[in-house]
């Protein structure tokens, strides 16, 4: 079994007190922006609970060093407690991926100017990497990107569109990814930290979704002679791709486990109706069929908590762990899907409406099967390196 250290355990049972008795009332509040998330009116609020009990941003240190990939489970899993948890803890995407990659690969400049803003909660940021199908744009494959940059004087010129990007709306920092111009004759991708908003980075709208969790939601935008000094280039020209696994590896595995600490208050809620409601007699979890299906989501839970564990204790080796956190990726979404709507299904009428957080979650949950990479595409990629592994294999005997 991997240990979990005890400052990871005193920050991370912390942070459910706070979840449980100081954010989970806040589910039913009304503040809602048109797509149904919380406005940014409530997310002040709630971060200001946050700051005063000593919990922003708690899975970095004051030094800015940050706790290892499995003390981050530890704490993101007990965040993810409400939907909510997150978003007053500074745990959520893109937020904690952006800072994640900012802090391994920014220079003193940025981290400086841009960093700062976003561990302390002030700001809230936005990745713009996937674009529109209907352009022919980058989405599961990056390599597709035609958003572009161009070198011109000390300044970077950027034009481009981007599609499903998170939290673009009342972004404080965004991170820009584009092709470059005369770079590499592959066309290297290059990242680039902005302020927003910007008068060059129009958003043109934001479809409702599935999911509505994120304040913002996911925004359509045009991107016209974007001015970039040279200097604020995240990392090296034309190594944009590398970079985006960089913050992708530990970002998808940061959603299983925000994801897993959502899950588990469902069955929890799920758990305490069945025991409670009756029906032919008896409680609902004496029935095999609601029993059973409670049964059958505590081992969905404990190998996807399993999961998540031993893909972080890969990344704090060092390997960037893609092949790992592809694995966690679909593993953990899958059978948190099964446990959300066991508990739906458990809940019966109750289930589907807005009474307590299974619903939501359990649409939260569906649409987490496909951002950060649909199910299928990491099954593609897991078995494109089971090709390789065979041919050279056969090469070698």
């Amino acid at each position: 079994m991997i240990e979990v250290s005890q400052r990871a355990r005193d920050i991370g049972d912390r942070v459910e007190d706070f979840v449980r008795s100081k954010i989970a009332p806040y589910e039913h509040d009304p503040r809602r922006d048109h797509h149904g998330a919380p406005t940014r009116e409530l997310v002040r609020e709630i971060r200001a609970l946050a700051r005063e009990a000593g919990l922003m941003t708690p899975h970095i240190m004051e030094d800015g060093s940050h706790l290892t990939q499995v003390e981050t489970a530890y704490v993101l899993i007990k965040s993810g407690l409400s939907p909510l948890g997150p978003l007053a803890l500074n745990t959520n995407a893109p937020d904690e991926g952006n800072m994640y990659l900012l802090g391994h690969v920014g220079s003193d400049h940025l981290k400086e100017k841009f960093l700062s803003r976003l561990v302390s909660g002030d700001e809230q940021s936005a990745f713009f990497m996937t674009e529109p199908a209907d352009w022919g744009g980058a989405g599961s494959d990056p390599s597709m990107m035609k958003t572009t940059c161009k070198l011109d004087g000390n300044h970077w010129v950027v034009n481009g569109r981007k599609r499903f990007i998170t939290g673009a709306d009342g972004a404080g920092v965004g991170i820009v990814m584009a092709r470059a111009e005369g770079v590499d004759e592959g066309g290297g991708a290059c990242m680039f930290l902005v302020d927003l908003p910007d008068p060059a980075i129009r958003i043109e709208g934001a479809p409702n979704t599935i999911d509505n969790s994120m304040p913002g939601g996911h925004a359509d935008v045009t991107i016209e002679n974007l001015r970039v000094p040279a200097d604020q280039m995240l990392g090296a020209a034309g190594e944009g791709f590398r970079y985006a696994q960089v913050r992708l590896s530990p970002a998808r595995l940061s959603h299983c486990m925000r994801w897993l600490g959502a899950a588990i208050r469902c069955q929890e809620i799920a758990s305490e109706y069945a025991c409670r409601r009756q029906a032919f007699g008896k409680p609902l979890i004496d029935h095999e069929g609601v029993g059973f299906m409670l049964a059958q989501n505590q081992i969905d839970l404990k190998q996807a908590e399993l999961m998540i564990y031993w893909c972080a204790s890969v990344l704090d080796t060092g390997d960037l762990g893609t092949t790992e956190s592809s694995m966690a990726k679909v593993a953990v979404s899958e059978a948190l899907m099964r446990v959300a709507d066991n508990c739906v299904q458990v809940m019966g009428g109750t289930g589907v409406t807005d009474q307590t957080i299974v619903e939501q979650v359990f649409r939260e949950l569906r649409a987490f099967r496909i951002y950060d990479g649909p199910t299928e595409v990491h099954k593609w990629s897991l078995a494109k390196k089971i090709k390789k592994a065979h041919r050279e294999a056969a090469a070698s005997a």
